[in-house]
């Protein structure tokens, strides 16, 4: 099973047996409205130039763009937090392929607007051997066009099941995240892979991303 099908099938057991009929509704609306309001079609596209950044990993230690790109390209993966299960999935997902996405020269990192000690805890949690960045505030994940502001509906829906996005953020008033995307970025910052989906069940999946590494490879052999 690669992980898209592994999404899905998360995806069914969550509707069919954890949300209730009004949490569907809630959280059904909002997808309907990000995707009316078109925000994916925001997110940075193939041919255009990928910002460079400074982020603490889930270590504290300072993780720089443009230092990283020396070495080769950098898959980048946004996702939503450690407390949700698809991102859970999705970055699991990468860590199966990280030693080939190696081989290719490439880099992997992940970026949540988490706070560092509970990135280190999505790190712990996942096994995961990359580094995952801290984004407070979503400044990064603006520059790419991910982020969108929640409702006031959902932010009490997460609320109540415990998922308190202002401790775990570090983020004060109204709550923001970032659609979970995926960018592969050459090493020029030019992007030569980007997907994200206004539903958020949606990922790219790792087995494609490493297809297109392996290509943009035999390209400047």
């Amino acid at each position: 099973m690669n992980t898209t099908q592994a999404l899905a099938e998360k995806r069914e057991q969550i509707r069919t047996h954890i949300l209730t009929p009004e949490e569907l509704r809630v959280m059904d609306g909002e997808t309907e409205r990000l995707i009316t309001e078109r925000v994916s079609s925001r997110i940075l596209s193939p041919g255009q130039t990928a910002p460079d950044f400074i982020l603490p990993d889930h270590r504290r230690e300072c993780f720089r763009l443009a230092c990283k790109l020396k070495q080769g390209p950098v898959v980048v993966v946004f996702y939503r937090g450690g407390w949700c299960p698809y991102c859970n999935l999705h970055l699991r997902g990468f860590e199966g392929i990280h030693d080939q996405i190696r081989e290719t020269g490439a880099s992997l990192i992940a970026v949540s607007p988490q706070l560092p000690a509970p990135s280190l805890e999505t790190a712990e949690k996942n096994a995961l051997s990359f580094p995952v960045l801290s984004d407070v505030g979503n400044l990064v994940a603006e520059q790419f066009g991910l982020v969108f502001p929640l409702s006031e509906a959902l932010t009490k829906l997460y609320r109540s099941r415990g998922h308190l996005l202002a401790d775990v953020n570090g983020q004060d008033g109204p709550q923001t995240l970032p659609m979970p995307g995926t960018f592969v970025i050459a090493q020029d910052r030019t992007v030569l892979y980007a997907q994200a989906e206004a539903d958020y069940t949606l990922r790219a999946e790792p087995e494609e991303v490493l297809s297109r590494l392996r290509h943009h490879q035999h390209r400047q052999i």
